[in-house]
């Protein structure tokens, strides 16, 4: 058993992959007095992801879930979490945006919140350009309206929390909605989100796979509207025929 699992998905990410795993090496090294599992996904990646990844663990410092056709970002995660033996989980990015870093001190202030009862801590971006900032706001306040409940930074990475959330996961979606549904079912579950900042950096290589572009930010907005109203009148549905 694990003290916290770590599930990182990399798709088409073999230029990254270096400096990740160097990173994942001392952060272990650092950290010895925490049992860390990390699991990284190759999500079908075209390149060469998939080499890199068993090329460079030859200290078996993580796992590999090597999937030969693309799942998508969340489905890779999801695949990730099946394997996990820790008793808290986690997600973040393989294109080092998110610092590998901020997991820890995130994990380390869900240990200590936790004796006031069942929470998530998550990143909350901070320095991001004004654009970057409008749409994820955007998507935010949209949620917050429909669902009646406040949210905030519903991508910022990393989340940390309890592997039992996973139980109430139910048609967890397989695209860039799997945050979103991991906050919609912490609230519905009344667990308290707490926020730690942390700085959103550029990315260094290869090609991001969210929203990266203007236009690519709009399609990612409307796609996660979509998510949204769909859960909304399936959760409305639910309730009904829980109450007939």
């Amino acid at each position: 058993m694990f003290d916290l699992s770590i599930v990182i998905p990399c798709y088409n990410e073999e230029k990254n992959l270096q400096n990740l795993v160097s990173q994942i090496k001392e952060i272990k090294q650092n950290n010895q007095n925490i049992n860390l599992e990390f699991i990284l996904v190759n999500d079908g990646s075209t390149d060469q992801t998939s080499a890199k990844l068993f090329e460079l663990n030859n200290d078996n410092i993580y796992s590999i879930v090597d999937l030969k056709k693309n799942h998508g970002y969340e489905g890779s995660i999801q695949e990730g979490l099946k394997i996990s033996k820790g008793e808290i989980v986690s997600w973040t990015h393989s294109d080092l945006q998110c610092d590998i870093n901020d997991i820890l001190i995130v994990y380390n202030l869900y240990k200590s919140k936790l004796l006031n009862g069942d929470c998530i801590v998550k990143g909350k971006r901070i320095h991001r350009k004004l654009v970057d900032s409008f749409f994820s706001n955007s998507m935010a306040i949209l949620a917050s309206i429909l669902f009646n409940k406040k949210f905030r930074e519903i991508n910022a990475q990393p989340k940390v929390f309890s592997k039992n959330l996973l139980k109430e996961f139910y048609n967890a979606p397989k695209d860039f909605s799997l945050d979103l549904y991991l906050l919609y079912i912490s609230k519905l579950k009344s667990y308290e989100i707490i926020e730690h900042p942390v700085v959103y950096k550029k990315r260094l290589a290869g090609v991001s796979k969210g929203g990266d572009s203007f236009f690519g930010k709009i399609k990612l907005t409307l796609r996660t509207l979509k998510y949204i109203i769909n859960l909304r009148i399936n959760s409305h549905d639910s309730h009904n025929s829980q109450n007939k």
